[in-house]
């Protein structure tokens, strides 16, 4: 049988090690994005700052929230490109299209992924151009003139004096930091093996994947963002009310998030993998195909009319093909038989079968939920944050969001890929051979351990981080107790300074230069 020997494509699979590139190209990407990381870590701490300095106090979170908003679209359009090059195949340009068999729905179908990083790097590039075109220095608006008149900032939490300007003493902030680097650790690796969960686990392409992230996912997570900063100046939430706030939603978020748990689907019928040839034992050998000399290691998949698929056209038991390309259709398949009437020798098309329709089915409530999910959760995104400027020394906020931004990317950013990947990993059922040897990518999955898995870790580390934000309340609780009691205390000593200050405030200008409106304050 020409299709099971696999010596006829042994002489291709030697020229192919003997072609392979002995580069490293994975260090230029490492590189590349690394300098990447550099350029752009350096916008959230100092353009948030810089907004929470020049904006009036009122509007400052509204202002926050739209560029929150606006840092999210751009995955948006990620996402839209991503799939846009996930229809395209890797080597575009260098192969005739006519002899790839394979469809985009296949699991060895490789987009152009290279593409993206052409496009995605120029238009970083033309972004960058306006930033040289900005006032090296502004002035200090006249009601900002003097930023420990600011009582949200300056009086809402105080260090002790033992700690002076000791950023890591402060406990709330480090509490904050702690909860942030764990949700993010779910977010991150949540969001970046969503499109892989989708594909394997509803049966949608990698494509059609990154297309529903981009166009109904994303803009959900924008959407909240922005809404959670209308809400705090709507209503005028302090700092205690927005910790409540971002703790509420991201609760009924989690709550939400659960019932993902009950909407599962049944493995793909894969022979000799997931279901047997005989009913009894589940092995790729058959009495079928027993003649056949069929490589077990090769994955070419079928899809007999039994609704099964197999690994190839041999184990399949397939004697004779029709038609060319991805219109091939093999007969007289003697492994394909109907369960009901035990008829055999039956067709094969190439590639896997589709998902059942009750799958099918639920697939639309499944992105449902994830939109209605991803929009609550998001709707305490800017609380959060403001909760994150308002509870530091506003001279110590750009090292503090600095920190943060480097502490999220550092120990949430980096890790969070790599272990979710090897746990998702472990629930293989068959892994794919590179060209020269060795294990390459995973065909199939077992779905039901991939869901149990890679929602549990997402919903563990959460968990986690609520305990740690029942602790931040009551660090925040107790704060809030000891000022109001010092000023109860302290209550006329303090109007009275008030009163002092204020008729010295004319004669300000002359002996502070920090406190002259005109003052420029550089970037």
């Amino acid at each position: 049988m020409s299709f099971g020997t696999f010596l006829i494509a042994m002489p291709h699979f030697i020229i192919g090690c003997e072609r392979e590139s002995s580069v490293s190209m994975w260090m230029y990407v490492f590189l590349g994005n690394v300098l990447r990381g550099i350029g752009e870590t350096p916008v959230q701490p100092l353009g948030i700052s810089y907004i929470d300095d020049y904006a009036q106090s009122e509007n400052a979170a509204l202002y926050i929230g739209c560029v929150q908003t606006i840092s999210i679209i751009g995955p948006v359009f990620g996402y839209l490109l991503g799939s846009l090059c996930a229809k395209i195949y890797v080597d575009i340009g260098y192969v005739d299209m006519e002899t790839v068999t394979i469809s985009p729905g296949d699991a060895r179908w490789v987009g152009a992924w290279w593409l993206g990083y052409l496009i995605a790097g120029t238009i970083t590039l033309m972004s960058a151009v306006p930033f040289w075109f900005l006032p090296k220095s502004l002035p200090m608006p006249v009601d900002k003139h003097d930023t420990s008149c600011t009582p949200e900032q300056t009086r809402f939490i105080k260090d002790s004096p033992t700690m002076g300007h000791n950023l890591l003493g402060n406990p709330v902030y480090i509490t904050f930091l702690f909860v942030t680097i764990l949700q993010f650790n779910s977010l991150i690796g949540m969001v970046t093996y969503k499109p892989k969960y989708i594909e394997q686990h509803y049966g949608q392409s990698a494509s059609k994947a990154n297309f529903l992230m981009g166009m109904i996912n994303i803009p959900a997570v924008a959407l909240g963002m922005f809404s959670g900063g209308v809400i705090m100046k709507k209503y005028k939430l302090g700092i205690m009310g927005a910790a409540k706030f971002a703790f509420g939603t991201s609760l009924l978020g989690y709550f939400l998030s659960l019932i993902f748990l009950a909407m599962g689907c049944e493995n793909s019928k894969v022979a000799g993998i997931t279901v047997s040839y005989t009913g009894y034992e589940q092995s790729l050998s058959s009495d079928c195909n027993s003649a056949c000399l069929c490589s077990r290691r090769e994955w070419d998949p079928v899809c007999g009319e039994n609704g099964i698929t197999y690994m190839s056209p041999c184990l399949a038991g397939c004697t004779s093909s029709t038609g060319t390309g991805r219109n091939t259709v093999f007969d007289n398949c003697s492994c394909v038989l109907l369960a009901d009437t035990q008829q055999g020798n039956l067709t094969a098309t190439l590639g896997q079968c589709p998902h059942r329709d009750s799958c099918d089915k639920m697939f639309p409530y499944f992105l449902a939920l994830s939109v209605l999910s991803s929009f609550i959760i998001s709707l305490g995104g800017t609380p959060a944050f403001m909760l994150l400027v308002r509870c530091i020394k506003p001279e110590l906020k750009s090292l503090a969001l600095g920190i943060y931004t480097l502490a999220t990317r550092t120990l949430a950013g980096i890790p969070a890929p790599i272990y979710f990947g090897a746990i998702i990993d472990t629930t293989c059922l068959k892994w794919g051979i590179k060209m020269c040897g060795g294990r390459g990518a995973c065909r199939i999955y077992n779905t039901s351990a991939y869901r149990i898995l890679y929602l549990g870790l997402t919903l563990g580390l959460r968990t986690i981080s609520f305990f740690l934000c029942i602790y931040g309340f009551a660090l925040l609780k107790r704060h809030i107790k000891k000022e109001e009691k010092n000023a109860l205390t302290n209550g006329s000593a303090e109007l009275e300074s008030l009163r002092k200050e204020d008729r010295s405030s004319v004669h300000c200008e002359q002996f502070i230069p920090a406190c002259n409106p005109d003052r420029e304050t550089h970037l």
